[in-house]
């Protein structure tokens, strides 16, 4: 069992059905994610999941977020659960534990693609295009380096192991050390946000790579995911991210100069302001305008959700009804194209046009979610 993950362009991507199977686990139909997770856990070779399966091939697997989002979807339902005998689950003749524990290791070690730890900060490097910002021809957010999600995903993925393989200490002392380092190597100094990304090669080590000061959506995570949970930094990240908020999605680039260039070129030609970079419509010819504009100003609904989140674990009790209001401003989206579904992208500029897939799995489920976590917060 897999999802397809928006109709009617896409089939089965890795990351986007594990997203959704935290949507399907806030419905309640925990078996439909059981399979899903044991689909994709026996496709896991050296600590990599497939980025997209067609059939029995599943050969991409150019991305680094993928078996990080199989952890975080593990957790919930073993949460939903109650229990542990998810971990024990037939995954092509390994446990789910074992297939766990192999990304985990490799992960420190270094995956055949490119993924890997660093010693000293304990923070995760990743290729070029390896994140869900993949837009690669022409190459508009390469994000080489050391993407803010991918730490905040490492670091609830530690805290995973150490709860299932508590024997090995490795996995809190890591933790441990993700956490501060987050802080330490994403906080921007004279800024209230968090940088997307550090901008190195394989060899570089985080303190030694580039910042960028692009605000994007990305840094929610950290909040999220419980890898910055100081009061202070959460509020000003929430606050710094609602200049990204458009009715019921999140633009992925703010509408403001950036001082680390983000130049897109196509054969040759320049097609932005690299200093200036931000387009609020998806529109026009794929390689010169389309693409561009996909992660640099274009609005998403399956991270919009995530906004939300943050905000009510930013602003404590009491904040689930501003989130609620939030999050509503996505009904009119369920109303309009393909009824009871959610686009995956509006213009991040007015009037906010739905573009892209008219049903988008992430959207939908994410929106589930977020809406029954919000309502179980307000009932007890």
């Amino acid at each position: 069992m897999s999802v397809v993950a928006g109709y009617p362009w896409f089939l089965d991507w890795g990351r986007d059905s594990l997203i959704a199977v935290r949507g399907l686990v806030a419905a309640g139909r925990l078996a439909e994610a059981r399979n899903i997770l044991i689909q994709f856990g026996r496709f896991e070779q050296n600590g990599t999941l497939p980025n997209m399966i067609h059939g029995e091939k599943a050969d991409n697997r150019d991305t680094s977020d993928a078996p990080l989002w199989f952890f975080t979807a593990c957790a919930d339902l073993m949460r939903a659960e109650r229990g542990q005998s998810l971990l024990v689950a037939d995954c092509g003749g390994r446990t789910l534990k074992t297939i766990l524990q192999s990304i985990g290791a490799n992960i420190i070690k270094g995956t055949p693609n490119g993924v890997k730890m660093d010693g000293d900060s304990g923070l995760v490097f990743s290729p070029s295009h390896f994140t869900w910002m993949d837009t690669n021809y022409p190459a508009s957010t390469p994000r080489q380096g050391y993407p803010v999600e991918i730490q905040a995903l490492w670091y609830a993925a530690l805290n995973l192991l150490s709860e299932i393989d508590n024997a090995n200490d490795q996995w809190q002392q890591l933790a441990g050390l993700v956490k501060p380092s987050i802080i330490d190597c994403f906080l921007l100094k004279n800024s209230v946000y968090l940088t997307d990304c550090r901008h190195a090669d394989n060899n570089t080590p985080p303190d030694k790579a580039v910042p960028d000061d692009a605000l994007r959506p990305n840094q929610l995570f950290a909040i999220t995911l419980g890898a910055v949970d100081d009061l202070e930094i959460c509020r000003s990240i929430v606050t710094a991210c609602q200049a990204l908020i458009v009715p019921g999605a999140i633009r992925s680039l703010a509408d403001q100069p950036v001082t680390h260039p983000i130049a897109v070129s196509h054969h040759g030609r320049l097609l932005n302001d690299p200093h200036h970079p931000y387009q609020g419509h998806y529109h026009g010819d794929e390689d010169t305008q389309r693409k561009p504009a996909y992660h640099n100003g274009t609005a998403w609904t399956w991270v919009f959700p995530s906004f939300c989140e943050a905000w009510a674990m930013a602003w404590g009790p009491g904040a689930e009804h501003a989130a609620l209001d939030w999050l509503s401003s996505g009904y009119q989206l369920l109303r309009e194209g393909c009824v009871g579904q959610l686009p995956e992208i509006v213009d991040g500029t007015r009037p906010h046009r739905s573009r892209g897939c008219d049903a988008q799995a992430w959207g939908v489920s994410e929106y589930l979610r977020v809406w029954r976590w919000l309502r179980q917060r307000l009932q007890k």
